[in-house]
């Protein structure tokens, strides 16, 4: 489900990086603008496995353009839940992000300095996947590109060191989609291209259940919720989605100037130590 991968996306980006309580706080250094625009770059990275089905929500995200870069990864990856759903996957949308963080302009203005093309066209793309899993931009086809492209441009132009985080961020994109599909009745093929069948017996005698989490084609699954949208899966979206909410609003106010600490603080009092 495109909402519920765009949700742990954002939710996995602000317990990395916010400085909320309410946060891990492992990759530090993000500023407030990066937790909120990073939220949105991470929930677009964690539909990216998910480019290999021409009907996804990639596909029908940033028309004509996406139809035929989906199409293309459908075609390399060997059709859905194959290789953009594996380790190595994971490892070349990376690489692709690192390697555009290096696509660059020297304006020769002081104002403007150096302006990051490869991370601002990553942006494009990955936000408009977010905003039209999020149902943000529902079907029209001219609002995720301007939405999509002034954000980029406003960041790539006033705050280019945001950009730093770019490969981080697609990278854990990926791997929170791929938990998320891990989770689910299908599995996913973590070693693809290699592919282990699961024994005979065990997918024959009866009374062993070993079979829900080695597939008999070779994915490894741990089906705690189920199928795929499933009642399981929403519930779970919910507190996830909340979570990101929470993180995104707190460094929107912490942006704004607002004490957030302080208010936390008269929160945490209320309730006995």
């Amino acid at each position: 489900m495109g909402g519920n991968h765009a949700a742990t996306g954002a939710a996995a980006w602000v317990a990395v990086t916010a400085s909320t309580p309410i946060a891990f706080g492992w990759y530090p250094g993000v500023t407030d603008t990066g937790v909120i625009a990073g939220a949105l770059v991470c929930a677009g990275a964690a539909l990216l496995p998910d480019a290999d089905h021409h009907s996804g929500t990639i596909a029908n995200s940033l028309s004509p353009v996406s139809d035929v870069v989906v199409k293309g990864i459908e075609a390399v990856s060997g059709g859905h839940r194959k290789g953009t759903h594996s380790i190595l996957g994971v490892a070349v949308f990376t690489a692709i992000a690192w390697g555009l963080s290096f696509l660059s302009i020297d304006t020769g203005n002081d104002a403007f300095g150096t302006i990051l093309i490869g991370p601002g066209i990553m942006c494009v793309l990955l936000v408009a996947f977010a905003l039209k899993a999020l149902k943000i931009t529902r079907d029209t086809k001219l609002l995720p590109w301007t939405t999509s492209i002034t954000l980029a441009v406003l960041i790539a132009i006033f705050a280019p060191e945001e950009w730093y985080w770019m490969p981080f961020s697609v990278a854990l994109g990926c791997i929170v989609h791929i938990l998320g599909d891990m989770i689910t009745t299908a599995g996913v093929p973590l070693l693809w291209p290699l592919k282990f069948r699961s024994p005979y017996w065990m997918r024959n005698k009866r009374g062993i259940e070993l079979d829900m989490f080695w597939r008999s084609g070779g994915n490894i699954a741990i089906p705690i919720l189920g199928n795929a949208g499933s009642v399981r899966e929403w519930i779970f979206l919910v507190p996830v989605s909340l979570y990101a909410i929470v993180g995104i609003l707190w460094a929107f106010l912490n942006e704004m100037g607002y004490d957030t600490m302080a208010v936390w603080n008269q929160i945490v009092a209320l309730f006995p130590a």
